[in-house]
């Protein structure tokens, strides 16, 4: 049986991903690049230092890179942040998971006041025992920083012993790299069959779901 569970955010237990593709949409043409709007949701679930350059070449993030990035940063609060919803369900998720004795963290790559808005929106605070933000990983998604530093905080458990949950294939490599088991979500939109292909024990539609079929499922099992 787990005895950790360690939850992406966007796209898992927020409504957030096609926001933060549009936000970068927009970075992109301010800086003078047209991308479509497929192309750039395809790789969410990165950070900015894995996603950025997939569409700019090395020696032009060299030089506007953190300033693109700033631009994104800015206009995503100014713009889109207030739109983010929460999947439905997230916190009785959350208590349920603590009725079974387990630590809870959450392995998010967002910048701290992006992760901190989301905290509040879902409402669930006062039943996470560990947390991560941009700031605790060298590297995003799909490497396996943010996990490992999930883990670091948590009390006693290592990879064997925690299941995490998130929506893309992103979220199962990283996690497959360290041989952390993971379950997939399709609410962030990623279909089922990616999922289990990039190694994902299991898949849900969403919380709610998660919830509806928890004592069925491997969070609960183990």
């Amino acid at each position: 049986m787990p005895q950790a569970i360690i939850f992406d955010v966007d796209g898992t237990l927020v409504d957030s991903v096609d926001l933060h593709a549009h936000a970068w949409q927009d970075a992109f043409g301010h800086f003078g690049k047209e991308v479509p709007f497929d192309d750039i949701r395809a790789q969410i679930g990165k950070g900015g230092d894995q996603l950025m350059p997939v569409f700019f070449p090395k020696e032009q993030l060299s030089r506007i890179g953190q300033e693109m990035q700033a631009y994104r940063s800015k206009l995503y609060k100014a713009k889109y942040m207030q739109q983010v919803r929460p999947f439905p369900k997230v916190r009785e998720l959350f208590e349920r998971i603590k009725r079974d004795g387990k630590q809870i963290a959450l392995a998010s790559s967002a910048e701290t006041d992006e992760f901190e808005a989301n905290l509040r929106l879902i409402r669930i605070g006062d039943l996470v025992d560990a947390s991560t933000s941009a700031g605790d990983a060298e590297r995003s998604k799909p490497f396996p920083d943010i996990f490992e530093a999930a883990i670091a905080k948590l009390d006693g458990i290592t990879p064997e012993r925690a299941i995490a949950v998130g929506d893309t294939h992103y979220d199962a490599d990283a996690a497959s790299r360290i041989s952390l088991p993971i379950v997939g979500m399709l609410c962030g939109g990623w279909p089922e069959e990616t999922l289990r292909q990039w190694g994902c024990i299991e898949v849900w539609r969403d919380p709610e779901d998660l919830l509806a079929h928890y004592e069925q499922s491997r969070l609960h099992a183990g």
